[in-house]
């Protein structure tokens, strides 16, 4: 399951990041955005979703919401 089918409000396990680009998965990480992290979908959007990760909100678009499975 992706982020993009998560259900709001509830907090999820980030299980891992599904992509082959470093540079992105260099900035999850810089976000805390990791495997092993907790992520909450806060509301889904028209092209993407806000997630709330460690003290943090985020805008993140469909495609990376994609990429991040839990």
């Amino acid at each position: 399951m992706t982020l993009k089918n998560a259900v709001e409000k509830k907090e999820y396990i980030i299980k891992n990041i599904v992509t082959d680009d470093e540079e992105l998965n260099a900035f999850l990480f810089s976000l805390g955005c990791y495997s092993g992290e907790t992520i909450t979908v806060v509301s889904h959007l028209k092209s993407g979703c806000v997630v709330s990760v460690k003290d943090g909100r985020y805008n993140i678009d469909d495609q990376l919401a994609e990429a991040i499975a839990i």
